[in-house]
């Protein structure tokens, strides 16, 4: 258990550990605190963006979305390697997660796949998103990828965890691929050679193929949250939306693990295009059928089961 430090210290302790800090306006001030309680704090998470552009993925991880508030992170690292504190306390980063996650990050042991989605890690993780389109193909520059080393470095020093702690969102929330491109084994590595430590690096295991319940999504994209209160939610929805987000067809900020509008509009859009059937009329309604989730699947690396 780990109580957070004060903004200047945090400040100070990337500082010190070599990395160029950029103070974005009133990011000591920048929280979602009155939304729930921030920390303890257990580790440390990176992301990537989906974004290209420094100034313009600066500006969106600070101010977030309509539908989901900003800090998203508390830093973003750039491709040249800067880090841009844009907020200091919880921040929309995380999200819910798997709690044997948490459990093994708390240890510092190997962690487990992750999935399910029902413990808040906004609270318990510091966030750093990554300038990077997470496509596979956008280069993670040796710049950014030092700074990567040296802000997990730094909280790990200042804390006295071991690089376990350092983690990855897609080690977190099921259906989560970020950051996409680096080798994180590598990376742990690289954090253990800058503390200075022999300790084991913990490693994650190869994760396995995710599977979606074609019964259960149905049930989710049918259930009326105007009516139950609230959509249903399964980690077969992350899954799925998670391969809408990668192929461009429903934006990250709606991918919450809820078969909610913007979901229901983005499945329908991946019916009616050719490689999701080329579906027309009420055949493209947004609901799941087995052909059209089973192209998905395909395409996003899921199998269908029932």
């Amino acid at each position: 258990m780990a109580t957070p430090p004060s903004a200047g210290t945090f400040l100070d302790a990337l500082v010190d550990e070599g990395l160029t800090v950029v103070e974005v306006g009133d990011w000591r001030d920048h929280n979602r605190n009155h939304k729930g309680p921030w920390g303890p704090v257990h580790g440390a998470m990176i992301h990537h963006t989906v974004t290209k552009g420094s100034a313009r993925t600066v500006a969106i991880c600070r101010d977030g979305y309509e539908a989901l508030p900003g800090p998203l992170c508390h830093g973003v690292i750039t491709k040249d390697g800067r880090v841009h504190l844009v907020g200091y306390g919880r921040a929309n980063h995380a999200g819910l997660g798997d709690p044997d996650v948490l459990r093994a990050v708390i240890a510092e042991k190997t962690l487990p796949v992750d999935d399910e989605a029902s413990t808040d890690g906004n609270r318990h993780f510091y966030g750093f998103e990554c300038e990077n389109l997470g496509d596979g193909q956008d280069p993670w520059p040796a710049a950014q990828l030092l700074a990567i080393e040296q802000v997990g470095a730094a909280l790990c020093r200042h804390h006295g965890w071991t690089p376990a702690s350092v983690i990855r969102h897609l080690d977190w929330q099921p259906g989560k691929v970020d950051p996409r491109g680096i080798d994180w084994k590598a990376m742990q590595a690289r954090i253990a050679k800058r503390l200075g430590t022999n300790k084991p690096v913990t490693s994650t295991p190869a994760p396995t193929t995710p599977s979606v319940s074609l019964s259960k999504l149905i049930k989710a994209a049918k259930t009326d949250p105007a009516k139950t209160g609230a959509p249903v939610s399964y980690k077969g929805v992350a899954t799925v939306e998670a391969a809408l987000v990668d192929i461009g067809l429903l934006a990250k900020p709606y991918s919450d693990g809820h078969y909610g509008t913007a979901t229901v509009t983005a499945y329908a859009t991946w019916q009616r295009s050719k490689a999701g059937g080329g579906y027309r009329g009420t055949d493209a309604d947004g609901v799941p059928g087995r052909d059209s989730l089973k192209r998905l699947g395909l395409k996003a690396g899921f199998k269908v089961v029932d």
